[in-house]
């Protein structure tokens, strides 16, 4: 019966063309450094289905954010556990993100023809500092208010349009409930939604050009 249904899908959707093209093709001979990518993604799908619970009962205004996640650990029923995990996948998310580059880096990956797959990695690393920092202002206590406010004061030191930028992060001059209101949504929507379209390509890329083979002591 199985086998009849698979059947049935592969002569409409091509399960076994997308299989070859996609899986069964030859890859180098590496390590557990090779798997990061891998880890990168997994650890990023966690934090998409642990972010779906915790919007089912976060509140996204100054008078009932901390409340909200107060509620969050102690009233709902592995709310802690998920609050946990989120918060710490995401510190792993950055730290294996930047190990991830890092290997690719020392391992000259990024040379021809892997130069665009390079540049979409530091997007992507860049992208996820942006959910490290947005994400941190969420609980809207005061570590979170005035860690934030030392963020934005950095981001003010740009040359020329410093000020622009910390206004447009902060929605005024100083942290309120309209800055909460854009940390908020450009954690759950902008950036999630930018981290997806540039995993896509980052994949797309990787299977076009295969991964890279570690460099020879001739190399």
């Amino acid at each position: 019966m199985a086998s009849k249904v698979f059947e049935w899908l592969d002569e409409r959707l091509g399960l076994n063309d997308m299989y070859k093209a996609l899986l069964d093709r030859p890859e180098p001979e590496g390590t557990w450094w090779n798997t990061l990518g891998s880890a990168s993604l997994f650890l990023f799908i966690m934090q998409g289905v642990t972010g779906i619970f915790l919007l089912m009962y976060y509140t996204p205004s100054p008078d009932h954010a901390y409340d909200s996640i107060q509620y969050i650990m102690n009233e709902v029923a592995f709310g802690w556990l998920i609050r946990g995990i989120h918060h710490w996948g995401a510190n792993l998310m950055v730290f294996i993100v930047f190990v991830h580059m890092l290997r690719v880096f020392t391992t000259a990956s990024y040379k021809y023809p892997r130069e665009l797959t390079w540049v979409i990695g530091v997007l992507l690393l860049l992208t996820t500092l942006g959910l490290g920092l947005t994400g941190y202002l969420l609980p809207w206590n005061q570590r979170s208010y005035f860690a934030t406010t030392v963020a934005t004061e950095i981001a003010g030191l740009v040359p020329f349009a410093g000020d622009f930028i910390t206004r447009v992060m902060r929605g005024g001059t100083d942290l309120s409930a309209l800055t909460l209101s854009r940390f908020f949504a450009t954690h759950v929507w902008v950036l999630p939604a930018t981290l997806a379209l540039l995993i896509t390509a980052h994949l797309y890329l990787i299977i076009r050009h295969g991964e890279s083979e570690y460099p020879s002591e001739e190399d």
